[in-house]
C-alpha cells in the first residue's frame, strides 16, 4: 500500500510541478462553473416559484369567486370579487368584459385600463388561460387569468408577474448579466439587464446559464451572465491558488491524499462504531432573535473512536445512508436524545427537538413505530419533536412514505424540511408532504452581508415559506448583521456560530438552563462562548 501511494504522489507531483497553472485554471474554472451554474439555477427557481405560487392563488381565487357567486355583476360578486382582492397579496383586479373586450364590470367601478402584451395561451390541466397584459400605469408586466362563463362572458383576474419592481430585480442581477421572462411559444415578456450578448453568445460555455417553467404555465424564465464576468469574481482566488500550485504543489497534495485515506470509512467500522455506541449526539441550540430564548436544538452526530479522534458526519453520512447504516444510527441516536433530554424537555415543555430522518426511513412505516417504543413512555412529548428531511434527496412519491408521514404528524410530531432551497422540490411536493417547519440552508444566510438590503434569492423564499404557512427557522447564522436582516423579515428562529456549535449533552443543558433563567432578555452570546470553552 505504501508503495502503491508512493507511486501515485510522484506521478501527481510530477504532473503538478510541469502544468500547475494549467491545472489550476481547469479546475478553478470548473469550480466557478458548478457554483455560478447552482446558484443562476436557485434563483430561477425562486422567480419560477413566485409566479407559480401566485398564479396558483389567482386561480383558485377566481373559482371561488365563480362558484359563490349565481350571475355576474351583482351586488354578491361584486362583494365577493373586493374580498378576494382584500385577502390576496397579488391579485390587484377582476374584470368581466366580453370576447370582443367590451367591459360590464369590475371590482371597483371603473374602466380598466390594459394593453395585451402577448395572445391568450391556455393552461395545461386548467380550464383558465393567460394573457400578458400592460396594466395602467403599473412598472411590472401583468397576468391576466381568463375563464370563460357561458358563451359570450369572460372573468379575469389581473396580478403582477412578480412582486417586485424591474428597479429591485435590476439590483440582484450581477453585472452583464440578464433575466427574461417569455411565453414558451418564444414571445419574450420582460427582460431585466442586456440580453444581446447572451443571444449573440458563439458556444454554450461563453454564460453561465438557467432556466425553469413556472409551474404548469407556460412562462419560461431564464437567467444568464458571461462567464467572464462570473470568472473575475474569483481573480483572488486564481491567484493564491496559481501560487500554491508552484511552490507547494508536492506538499499539498500529500495532504489530500492523507485526507481521502484518513476519511475513508469501510462499511465494518462503521457498523461496529454503531454498535459500540460511537456515534455520540451534539446539539446545536435555536434561538429566537427576538427573545433571545432557546427555542430548541437540532440533534447532530460524531463519531467518538475509542482513539479519542472524533470523525464529522461528513466523512460517514451519505455512506451510512447508502448502505443502511443510517436506520440503526437513527435509532442509536433516538436512545440516546431520550436520556440526555429528559429532565430538561420536562422542564422546559415547549422546547423542540430536531432530528434527521434520511430517505430510506420512509420505505417502510417502522420508523412511527420506533418513535413510540422510544419516546412513548418519557418526559421527552411527542409534540416536541421534530423530524428533518432533505430536500438533497426527495422522498419518492409513493403511499409508504405518505403513511410514514401521516403516521408521524398523528403522534403530534412536526415535519421539517431541510437544506431548503438547495435540491429540486417544487410546491406541489412540498404541499404533498405536509411540511410544518422549512430551515433555509446557511449558504443563502451567507448571502447577507454587512450593509446588505436586499438578497432576493433569500427573500424569495422566506416569502414561499411564508405562502405556505410554514414556520421558518434559518442556519448557518454567524454574524450579527445576518440574524437582524432575518430578523427584519420575520424570520424569528436561527442556529449557528453567533450563539453556539453543536454541542455535547453537559454543554447544551448547561447552555439551556443559563438561558432558561434570564428568560425574556437579549440572547447572551458571551454566555454560549464561555460554555462552548468549557466544553472544549
Amino acid at each position: 500500500m505504501k508503495t502503491r501511494y508512493s507511486h501515485i504522489l510522484m506521478l501527481a507531483g510530477a504532473v503538478l510541478a510541469f502544468v500547475p497553472i494549467l491545472a489550476v485554471d481547469y479546475l478553478l474554472d470548473a469550480y466557478v462553473q458548478v457554483r455560478e451554474k447552482d446558484a443562476s439555477q436557485q434563483y430561477v427557481r425562486t422567480i419560477t416559484s413566485q409566479i407559480a405560487i401566485a398564479s396558483d392563488d389567482a386561480i383558485a381565487a377566481l373559482r371561488r369567486i365563480l362558484a359563490e357567486s349565481p350571475s355576474l355583476c351583482t351586488p354578491t360578486f361584486v362583494a365577493n370579487v373586493q374580498v378576494a382582492i382584500e385577502t390576496s397579496l397579488n391579485i390587484k383586479q377582476v374584470l368581466v368584459e366580453n370576447a370582443d373586450g367590451v367591459q360590464y364590470c369590475d371590482a371597483f367601478g371603473r374602466t380598466v385600463s390594459y394593453s395585451p402584451l402577448s395572445r391568450a395561451l391556455p393552461v395545461p390541466g386548467r380550464t383558465e388561460t393567460i394573457t400578458m397584459v400592460q396594466l395602467g400605469d403599473m412598472d411590472m408586466p401583468a397576468l391576466k387569468i381568463t375563464q370563460g362563463f357561458g358563451d359570450l362572458r369572460r372573468v379575469s383576474a389581473f396580478l403582477p408577474l412578480l412582486g417586485q419592481t424591474k428597479e429591485t430585480l435590476a439590483e440582484g442581477i450581477n453585472a452583464g448579466g440578464m433575466m427574461r421572462v417569455s411565453l414558451t411559444d418564444g414571445s419574450a415578456i420582460m427582460t431585466i439587464g442586456d440580453a444581446s450578448g447572451f443571444d449573440r453568445r458563439g458556444t454554450s460555455t461563453d454564460f453561465v446559464y438557467a432556466q425553469g417553467f413556472a409551474g404548469e404555465l407556460p412562462l419560461k424564465v431564464e437567467y444568464a451572465m458571461p462567464f467572464a464576468m462570473a470568472r473575475a469574481g474569483y481573480a483572488d482566488l486564481d491567484v493564491s491558488f496559481t501560487v500554491l500550485a508552484c511552490l507547494m504543489s508536492a506538499a499539498f497534495l500529500i495532504m489530500a491524499l492523507q485526507y481521502v485515506r484518513t476519511s475513508r470509512v469501510p462499511a465494518f467500522d462503521l457498523e461496529r462504531g454503531i454498535a459500540r455506541g460511537e456515534i455520540k449526539p451534539y446539539y446545536q441550540p435555536v434561538i429566537n432573535l427576538r427573545t433571545g430564548e432557546l427555542v430548541g436544538c437540532e440533534v447532530l452526530c460524531r463519531w467518538e473512536k475509542k482513539n479519542g479522534e472524533i470523525v464529522f458526519p461528513g466523512a460517514f453520512i451519505d455512506y451510512a445512508e447508502i448502505t443502511g447504516l443510517a436506520i440503526p444510527m437513527t435509532l442509536s441516536l433516538m436512545q440516546q436524545v431520550k436520556y440526555d433530554l429528559a429532565d430538561l424537555c420536562m422542564l422546559m415543555p415547549d422546547m423542540k427537538v430536531a432530528i434527521n430522518l434520511f430517505e430510506g426511513h420512509f420505505r417502510d412505516d417502522s420508523i412511527v413505530e420506533d418513535v413510540q417504543a422510544i419516546f412513548g413512555d418519557t418526559s421527552v412529548n411527542y409534540r416536541q419533536l421534530v423530524f428533518e428531511i432533505t430536500e438533497r434527496h426527495p422522498l419518492a412519491n409513493s403511499m409508504v412514505a405518505n403513511s410514514v408521514i401521516a403516521g408521524l404528524h398523528a403522534l403530534g410530531c412536526r415535519l421539517a424540511m431541510d437544506d431548503m432551497g438547495t435540491g429540486h422540490s417544487n410546491l406541489a411536493y412540498l404541499g404533498t408532504l405536509g411540511i410544518d417547519i422549512i430551515k433555509i440552508d446557511r449558504i443563502f444566510v451567507d448571502m447577507i452581508k454587512p450593509g446588505t438590503t436586499q438578497v432576493p434569492v433569500l427573500d424569495g423564499l422566506i416569502a414561499m415559506a411564508k405562502d405556505l404557512d410554514c414556520e421558518i427557522v434559518a442556519e448557518g447564522v454567524e454574524t450579527e448583521a445576518q440574524a437582524l436582516y432575518l430578523r427584519a423579515r420575520g424570520v424569528l428562529q436561527a442556529q449557528g456560530f453567533i450563539f453556539a456549535p453543536a454541542l455535547k449533552n453537559s454543554a447544551f443543558k448547561e447552555l439551556a438552563l443559563a438561558l432558561h433563567a434570564n428568560k425574556p432578555g437579549p440572547v447572551r452570546i458571551q454566555l454560549a462562548d464561555a460554555i462552548v470553552a468549557s466544553a472544549a
